[in-house]
């Protein structure tokens, strides 16, 4: 094959071999590009067990684990993903606190779930070893047939010097997102508003996407 036959042979087919790996790599005519996942919605403030005397504020959505959980979960009592939260408060001394994480598969957001559920129903335990001048008292709620499900639990604490709190808080999941609830006040397991604390729960859960 003469000479200038064959360089035009060679260009045509790496013209050929360009054109089949663009090919491959360039989206399909009228493909529309694949949307970033959403990310899950948190509760208002309104979606909140009513507060007799005060009404809800919500802050805003922030990145990080909130601190509000570290008296029961532990900042390193949990593995370390990208979690974000939203910290309410009434003008009393009755707070809530939203934490999400979305894990990277729906087998992981399961294990999160569990484990946050076993740190929950610990936390009691977990007091008494820590703070000798605590008494914690955990109690379980129940499950809740929502997504994949969530469960309540509640926790009351009464230290030496008089002061005595009531905790409700929850752990549900969407497929590989996790969710967590906690709502806190003075008081014992008498003034814990467990049933509209279920609907709150059943909102969070339902309403990730």
């Amino acid at each position: 094959m003469p000479m200038r036959t064959r360089a035009a042979a060679l260009s045509a087919l790496s013209a050929m071999t360009l054109a089949a790996v663009a090919s491959l790599t360039a989206p399909a005519a009228g493909a529309v590009p694949k949307a970033k996942a959403a990310a899950p919605k948190f509760l208002a403030a309104s979606q909140l067990p009513p507060h007799p005397s005060s009404a809800w504020t919500a802050g805003p959505v922030t990145d990080g684990f909130p601190v509000e959980l570290a008296y029961c979960l532990g900042e390193d009592g949990i593995p370390a993903y990208d979690y974000r939260h939203r910290v309410f408060h009434t003008e009393l001394d009755t707070g809530a606190v939203q934490a999400t994480v979305v894990t990277g598969s729906a087998a992981k957001g399961k294990a999160l779930a569990a484990l946050i559920d076993e740190r929950i129903r610990s936390c009691a335990d977990r007091i008494e070893r820590s703070d000798p001048e605590t008494e914690a008292e955990g109690r379980s709620y129940g499950s809740l047939p929502v997504e994949e499900g969530a469960r309540v639990h509640g926790l009351h604490t009464a230290t030496s010097w008089g002061a005595t709190d009531i905790h409700l808080l929850s752990v549900g999941r969407d497929g590989r997102t996790v969710t967590v609830v906690s709502w806190g006040q003075m008081g014992d397991f008498d003034d814990a508003p467990v049933a509209a604390f279920r609907k709150t729960t059943t909102k969070a859960v339902a309403k990730l996407y």
